[in-house]
């Protein structure tokens, strides 16, 4: 039995990552909290042996070295699709092709995710055709499945306030099972950096980028 954790993953490049947060924090310090907070992701997730194996699905694709650079020794393979959904299904598909039998795919900015989420939602495919790990923002942080479903991810507002709900209106028509998660937080606003401001100074240290974020949460 093989069992696959996908890590969705981008470049973290300054303007081209947690763009909503560049206005309070301009794209340097931006993109220094998605590489914090994807490192964060990395290190909790690491499997222990016989665990679950992990791919990193990366964009853009023509940031090979510089993904191999920043997590040496990890399974690399370019996203490909022209959305979100799409780019899910392949990675589905792809760690079908290569033998897997439980696949979970989750993203790389959620500071409470951890590696008994993973496993708790790899060991619930047991029981239900789908997992979902609800987001407080209206998505989802990790989906599982056993086999592809590519209509799962078709015709759903990626990005919006009804991902989960419409994910879950899909699963029902399609007659699947849900397992669901504990709700965590993913961060894509300064609302979301305070809220999780307990979890994010373990995760930034007392650095420079830590001083920024404590000024742009600062009451004016």
């Amino acid at each position: 039995m093989t069992r696959v954790l996908a890590v969705f993953l981008k470049a973290p490049r300054p303007g081209a990552v947690k763009t909503r947060l560049i206005p309070a924090l301009g794209p340097e310090a931006a993109a220094g909290i998605y590489r914090a907070l994807a490192e964060g992701v990395m290190a909790r997730t690491r499997p222990r042996p016989a665990e679950y194996e992990r791919i990193l699905f990366f964009t853009p694709a023509e940031a090979r070295a510089e993904i191999e650079a920043w997590f040496p020794g990890e399974d690399l393979v370019p996203q490909a699709g022209p959305d979100l959904g799409a780019r899910m299904s392949a990675a589905f598909d792809e760690a079908l092709r290569r033998g897997a039998d439980r696949v979970a795919v989750v993203g790389s900015d959620v500071p409470g995710l951890t590696r008994d989420d993973v496993l708790a939602a790899l060991a619930s495919l047991e029981d239900h055709d789908l997992v979902l790990g609800p987001a407080r923002d209206g998505g989802y942080y990790l989906i599982a499945l056993r086999s592809a479903r590519p209509a799962l991810f078709q015709g759903i507002a990626w990005g919006t306030a009804s991902v989960l709900a419409a994910t879950m209106e899909r699963a029902a028509a399609l007659g699947l099972t849900v397992g669901v998660l504990t709700e965590r937080r993913d961060i894509d606003t300064v609302e979301d950096l305070r809220a999780e401001w307990a979890r994010l100074w373990l995760i930034l240290g007392r650095g420079e980028l830590a001083a920024t974020v404590k000024r742009a949460l600062s009451p004016r």
